[in-house]
């Protein structure tokens, strides 16, 4: 019995340090999170939005686009040369650079052409009837997304103001995690009747509370979906994402690429450092042994079903790649010597480093893609959370004004010098990493400087006033 005493007695001492470092560090997440939400919100909404948008796209351009992705079943297809040449005579002007073969019945084959009409980085997409050799249509291809998706890929991305744009997003997805997490060490350290009102609003509750509950329970459920979101989205931002692609690579995670470049003079590949178009191609030197030929070795290979052709140009052959994001996904390619058609390179999926791997999950799962319908709807509803998330948080900073009889009146903010309540055995370890992190993230980096700077500036202003 005597050994059971200091046991309790430890526990307890844990106990009260651990409330007592709460205690310390709530009122400096607090006003964390009531700043860092009030301020950055309206980028988020913004990205939530869109995203919400976005998230439903691919079963609009099902539907918007069925007449050039869709097409009566036939008993036979026509020969995947036979279709690209019929693009080719649609638009003698293009210059083929990918192919599409339809990969399910009652699929298009989508052919994708550079013309002087189309801008630096998208394609003209001709839809081919694989049964018939007919043309379903033309629509602008950017990175495989029609018209409509990719318009509202680029309002989530960009808002469409280009480069420029680029920082709203970053700044909200560098943002999301300190706001979420910081949401739910506020919601975990309340005091509440029953671990009931943990994950669901509280019943019977009115005005600020109500808002409040609906805030916290919501967000419990979203939190980690948020916290993929914008880890995921920090990937491809501008500033965070070089930062990450440097590190991915110093780890030796880097995405690996089939090696499709031909050796110059070498054996059979003589003279082929001309090829324009890819096969059949007017400006085609040398023998090439056609697509057809092409997609019967990468499918000797294992690289079928759902694939993209890139044709050969300045000195690579072809190269093959399975593009079924879908989990499991399929993503093998192989690069085929147009001179014999034969395979010159293999890359598995399999084989990808594991942060390359998970780079590739991660990047597919926010935008949509790896678990397909069931991902676009988790997205959406996300999207929605993070939308009632920011309303009932506005609502509740307007529900703290001092004198509601004003009716443009502001809430209160949460009372400065919250970082004083806190020991310095924790505010150096904070500062440290809050440092580190800013660094990594320099869009989160600055805007948490220029808050710091203007809470100062306020605070001096505030102490001017009240001397006088």
């Amino acid at each position: 019995m005597a050994i059971d005493v200091p046991k309790q007695t430890d526990e307890s001492e844990r106990s009260t340090a651990q409330g007592s470092t709460w205690s310390a560090l709530r009122p400096l997440v607090l006003r964390l999170h009531f700043y860092a939400g009030l301020l950055i919100a309206p980028l988020l909404l913004a990205a939530a939005v869109s995203g919400f948008l976005y998230a439903l796209s691919f079963q609009a351009e099902k539907l918007v686009y069925s007449h050039e992705l869709q097409v009566p079943t036939g008993d036979r297809s026509v020969p995947l040369s036979a279709q690209v040449e019929a693009a080719r005579t649609a638009h003698p002007e293009g210059e083929v650079t990918a192919v599409w073969p339809s990969y399910e019945d009652g699929a298009t084959t989508r052919v994708l052409m550079t013309t002087p009409e189309v801008e630096e980085g998208e394609s003209l997409a001709v839809f081919v009837n694989p049964y018939t050799g007919e043309i379903r249509g033309e629509l602008v291809d950017s990175f495989g997304a029609l018209p409509l998706r990719a318009w509202l890929s680029g309002l989530h991305s960009n808002l469409h103001m280009g480069d420029f744009g680029r920082n709203y997003s970053e700044m909200a997805a560098s943002w999301l995690w300190v706001v979420a997490l910081g949401g739910l060490l506020l919601w975990l350290g309340r005091r509440r009747r029953s671990k009931r009102e943990l994950i669901l609003p509280e019943r019977g509750a009115t005005g600020r509370r109500k808002s409040l509950t609906r805030h916290g329970a919501i967000g419990v459920w979203a939190v980690a979906g948020l916290l993929v979101l914008s880890a995921t989205g920090l990937t491809w931002s501008k500033y965070a994402g070089e930062n990450i692609d440097t590190l991915q690579t110093q780890l030796g995670g880097a995405t690996p690429s089939v090696a499709a470049e031909l050796s110059p003079g070498g054996g059979e590949g003589d003279g082929h450092e001309g090829h324009g178009g890819g096969a059949d191609s007017v400006a085609q030197q040398g023998p090439d042994v056609g697509i057809d030929k092409v997609v019967e070795a990468a499918a000797a290979k294992g690289v079928e079903g759902e694939i993209s052709v890139i044709l050969p140009a300045d000195g690579s052959g072809y190269v093959v790649k399975e593009t079924d994001k879908q989990f499991p996904v399929h993503l093998d390619s192989v690069a085929v010597h147009p001179a014999d058609g034969k395979v010159m390179d293999e890359l598995r999926f399999a084989d990808y480093p594991l942060l390359a791997k998970l780079t590739r999950f991660g990047i597919d799962v926010h935008m949509g893609r790896t678990f397909g319908l069931a991902n676009q709807l988790v997205l959406a509803a996300l999207a929605l959370a993070l939308i009632l998330l920011i309303v009932w948080g506005y609502r509740m900073w307007w529900l703290r004004r001092p004198t509601k009889e004003r009716k443009l009146s502001a809430g209160r903010p949460i009372p400065r010098g919250a970082w004083r309540k806190a020991p310095i055995t924790l505010l150096l370890p904070i500062a440290a990493v809050t440092a580190a992190i800013g660094w990594f993230v320099p869009m989160l980096g600055i805007s948490l400087l220029v808050f710091l700077v203007a809470d100062l500036a306020f605070a001096g202003v505030a102490r001017a006033r009240s001397r006088f």
